[in-house]
C-alpha cells in the first residue's frame, strides 16, 4: 500500500470522526441549545475568521508546501530559516489586519447592520483569526514532514470536540452567550501548542536560525513570485467558500446564515475524502515535479478521480435519500411545530451535486498548484471569484438562498473545466475512462429509483430501508464494474483481515 494510499485512509478515519462530532454539534446540540441567529453569528466568525487567516498568510503558505523539500535538501533543520521567515511574514500580515480593522470599524459596524449582533462581537474576530493564522503556519510545514494524519486531527476532530464542551457549557448554564464566544474565539489556542510541540519534538523543525541562508537568497525572487500568484489565488479560493455568508448575514441576517451553515456542512461531508488526500498528496506532488517524475503525477491523478467518485457517489446518495428525515428531525429537536429547516431540503442537494462535481475532478488544483503553471492557479481563482460573486449577489437578491446554492453550482462546473482542459492541453492528462462514465450512470439510476420507489410514511423506517437498498445496490456495482481498484482492495482486505482479527481477540 502506498504512502498516500495508506495516510489517506488514517486522515480519512481521523476526518470522518470529526464530521461525526461536528454533525452532533451542528444538527444536536446547536439547534437544542441555540436560536438560529445565534448559530449564524457562530458561523459567521467562523468564516470571517478563516478568510482574514488567509489574507494575513501574505503568501508565505504555498511557499512552504513548494520549497520545503530544497529547504530540507540543502539546509537540513538547524540552518533552515523558512520558518522564522515565514513567522514574521504572518506577523506582519496581522498586524495589517489589526491597523485596516481599527481605521474602518466604524465601516465594519454599518456593513453589518443586518446582524447587529454579530456587529457588536466582531472584535472577537480578531483573536479568532491570529491563533488560526499560527495553526495554518505550523500546518504547512507539518504536511512537508508527512504529519497530514495529525493535522487533521486537530483541525476537523479536536477542535470540533473542544466546540463540543463550549455548547455543553452554555446547554447547561455554566457560561453566557458572551462567555461562549469569547471563549470559542480561542478554540485554536490547544491545537497551536500540540502542534508545535510534535514539531519541536520530532527534530525536524525548529525556527533557530536567525541567519539568511543562501537558499533563500538564491531562491528568493522565484519565491516571492510563487508567493503573489498562489497567494492571491489561495486568497480567492478561500473568499469563494466564504462568500456566501458573507452576502447572507450581510443581506438577509443571521437566522438564514445558520440555515445555510447547516446545508453547507451536511453536503460538505462529500469533502471528506478529498480534505484527506489533498493534504498527503500536496508534498508528494511537489517531490514528483521535482524529480520530474511525470509517471507518478499521472498516476496519482488517476486514482484520485476514481478514488473520489466513487466515495463521492456513495456518500451523495446516502445524503439525499435521507435529507428529508434529517429535517423531520431538525424541526422536532428546535421544538417547534415547524422549525423553519425545510428549505435545507433543495439546498443540500444542489450544494451537494457541486461537491460531488469538485471531486470527480480529482487532485487537479493540486497538481496545478505544485508545478511550474502555478500562475494558471492564480488565473482560475480569479475567474472564478469574478464570476461568483456577481451572480451570488444576484440569485441570492432574487432567488434567495436556493438561488445561492444554484450560483454555487453552475460557477464551480466552469471552474473545474477550466482546470481540466488546461491540465489535458499542457500535459496531455486525462484521468477518465469508460468504466467512469458508466458507473456514474449506474449509481445515480439506482439513487432515483431509491429515492422514488421507497417510501414509507416512519422516518425512521424509510432511512433504514432507503440506506440499506442503496448500499447494497452500490456495492455491486462498485464490484462489477470495478472503476476504483483501490476502493475494493481497501474494502477486500478490511472483510478478509480486519473483521477476522476482531472476532479472534474476543
Amino acid at each position: 500500500m502506498g504512502i498516500i494510499q495508506k495516510q489517506s485512509i488514517q486522515s480519512s478515519l481521523v476526518i470522518v470522526l470529526g464530521f461525526v462530532i461536528g454533525a452532533i454539534n451542528l444538527l444536536v446540540l446547536f439547534p437544542l441549545f441555540f436560536s438560529k441567529t445565534e448559530m449564524g453569528l457562530v458561523r459567521a466568525m467562523i468564516d470571517t475568521g478563516a478568510t482574514l487567516s488567509v489574507f494575513c498568510t501574505l503568501g508565505t503558505l504555498p511557499v512552504v508546501y513548494k520549497f520545503y523539500p530544497f529547504y530540507n535538501q540543502y539546509l537540513g533543520t538547524k540552518k533552515n530559516d523558512l520558518p522564522l521567515i515565514t513567522l514574521i511574514i504572518n506577523l506582519i500580515g496581522f498586524g495589517i489586519l489589526l491597523l485596516l480593522g481599527w481605521q474602518q470599524k466604524t465601516f465594519i459596524i454599518t456593513k453589518l447592520g443586518k446582524s447587529p449582533s454579530f456587529a457588536r462581537n466582531f472584535s472577537y474576530v480578531y483573536p479568532y483569526t491570529f491563533f488560526l493564522l499560527m495553526f495554518y503556519w505550523l500546518e504547512s510545514f507539518a504536511w512537508g514532514l508527512r504529519k497530514g494524519v495529525y493535522t487533521n486531527f486537530l483541525r476537523e476532530t479536536a477542535v470540533r470536540i473542544l466546540t463540543t464542551l463550549l455548547i455543553l457549557a452554555f446547554g447547561f448554564g455554566f457560561i453566557s452567550m458572551s462567555s461562549f464566544i469569547s471563549m470559542f474565539s480561542l478554540i485554536y489556542v490547544i491545537p497551536v501548542l500540540l502542534l508545535l510541540y510534535s514539531l519541536v519534538k520530532s527534530g525536524q523543525w525548529s525556527i533557530n536560525s536567525f541567519t539568511i541562508s543562501h537558499v533563500t537568497r538564491r531562491l528568493s525572487r522565484k519565491m516571492i513570485s510563487f508567493s503573489l500568484f498562489v497567494f492571491a489565488g489561495q486568497f480567492f479560493n478561500i473568499l469563494t467558500k466564504t462568500n456566501d455568508t458573507f452576502l447572507i448575514f450581510g443581506l438577509r441576517g443571521l437566522s438564514d446564515t445558520g440555515i445555510f451553515a447547516i446545508a453547507t456542512y451536511v453536503s460538505a461531508i462529500l469533502e471528506i475524502p478529498q480534505r484527506s488526500l489533498n493534504a498527503i498528496s500536496i508534498p508528494v506532488l511537489a517531490l514528483s515535479w521535482k524529480n520530474k517524475d511525470f509517471a507518478n503525477i499521472k498516476h496519482i491523478y488517476h486514482k484520485s478521480v476514481s478514488n473520489l467518485l466513487a466515495i463521492g457517489l456513495l456518500l451523495f446518495g446516502l445524503i439525499w435519500l435521507n435529507i428529508s428525515t434529517l429535517v423531520a428531525f431538525l424541526n422536532w429537536v428546535s421544538n417547534k411545530a415547524s422549525g423553519g429547516y425545510d428549505a435545507l431540503i433543495h439546498l443540500t442537494f444542489i450544494l451537494g451535486l457541486a461537491k460531488l462535481i469538485d471531486l470527480a475532478t480529482g487532485v487537479n488544483a493540486q497538481i496545478i498548484g505544485t508545478s511550474n503553471y502555478w500562475k494558471f492557479d492564480f488565473y482560475t481563482n480569479l475567474i472564478y471569484i469574478v464570476l461568483s460573486l456577481p451572480m451570488n449577489f444576484v440569485l441570492i437578491k432574487y432567488y434567495g438562498l436556493e438561488g445561492l446554492a444554484y450560483s454555487n453550482l453552475f460557477a464551480l462546473i466552469i471552474f473545474n473545466s477550466m482546470r481540466f482542459t488546461f491540465l489535458y492541453k499542457k500535459f496531455r492528462l486525462q484521468p477518465y475512462t469508460l468504466k467512469h462514465g458508466l458507473f456514474l450512470i449506474l449509481s445515480l439510476a439506482l439513487m432515483t429509483a431509491t429515492h422514488v420507489l421507497v417510501n414509507t410514511e416512519n422516518f425512521f423506517l424509510n432511512t433504514v430501508v432507503r440506506s440499506t437498498i442503496y448500499l447494497v445496490s452500490f456495492s455491486g456495482i462498485l464490484i462489477w464494474i470495478n472503476p476504483s481498484p483501490d476502493l475494493l482492495e481497501l474494502v477486500n482486505t478490511f472483510f478478509r483481515q480486519k473483521i477476522p482479527g476482531f472476532f479472534k481477540r474476543w
